[in-house]
């Protein structure tokens, strides 16, 4: 399957959560982050723009009952960088979260100025 962007990790924040998480739930990050890889249009049910967070995505997993997000962003079009993830327990997405999210970005377009 040919790309149409590319996922990229930065440090080892996506790693760190990834490791936690069961063989089935780390599958289904996997086929997810392979969807929105290859896919032009990618379904908001996976991927999707969160709302006054200067360019935060959460790529959006569901393993049985389970809710997983991983919070993205682009950079440079068509590459996307992971940032932290977690395990969504209630409907709203935690300000925490959101919060670490953007800190990481931060970080990264900052080292990459430098």
């Amino acid at each position: 399957m040919e790309k149409i962007r590319s996922v990229i990790l930065y440090k080892d924040y996506f790693v760190d959560f990834y490791s936690r998480q069961r063989q089935k739930v780390k599958d289904k990050i996997l086929w997810t982050i392979k969807l929105i890889e290859s896919i032009q249009q990618v379904p908001e049910e996976y991927f999707k723009h969160l709302e006054d967070t200067e360019g935060l995505y959460e790529i959006r997993v569901k393993q049985g009952s389970d809710i997983f997000r991983v919070f993205c962003f682009f950079d440079q079009g068509n590459l996307i960088v992971l940032a932290n993830g977690f395990h969504k327990k209630s409907q709203k997405t935690p300000k925490i979260e959101i919060e670490r999210a953007l800190k990481i970005k931060h970080e990264y377009e900052t080292e990459k100025e430098h």
